[in-house]
């Protein structure tokens, strides 16, 4: 199977928590998505979470799709569990993301179903650093550089 950038989300107010889907987006170096009001930080540029993990939160009765758990982009294709800290994944043509550390659910899960954030733990995703900005689409393909099981 091939990797695929399947959704990219991002809120473009500041004090809000309403997130919007794209068909494209600008990823900064260092940055994160361009307008995206939770980007800047350096440790958590962008939160990536993969569909097949999403699925088994589905199927577990966990409130999904594209932005409801907080991330930014779902690969399809890649299990970011499986991602060690370090790897390095290319999106599109232009875009290179370098793995930071797995995401940590916060409390504010809890408004989307009682048992979260800690039913969650070990499975929103990871937080990424854009090493490489440009332009990604929904639909791009996705390689790991280095370090991941596929």
């Amino acid at each position: 199977m091939t990797a695929t950038l399947l959704s990219i989300v991002y809120s473009p107010q500041p004090g809000s928590f309403n997130r919007k889907s794209l068909p494209e987006a600008t990823l900064l170096t260092g940055y994160g998505i361009d307008g995206d009001r939770k980007a800047g930080n350096p440790k958590r540029n962008l939160n990536i979470m993969d569909q097949e993990t999403l699925d088994i939160l589905d199927a577990e009765g966990i409130p999904t799709g594209p932005g409801v758990l907080g991330e930014n982009m779902i690969l399809a294709g890649v299990r970011l569990d499986a991602t060690p800290p370090g790897t390095r994944i290319r999106i599109g043509q232009q875009v290179l993301v370098e793995m930071v550390a797995l995401r940590e659910p916060c409390y504010k899960l809890t408004a989307l179903d009682a048992r979260m954030p800690d039913c969650v733990i070990g499975r929103v995703g990871v937080m990424a650093r854009v090493l490489e900005g440009g332009v990604v689409r929904v639909g791009d393909a996705v390689e790991v550089m280095d370090g991941a099981i596929k």
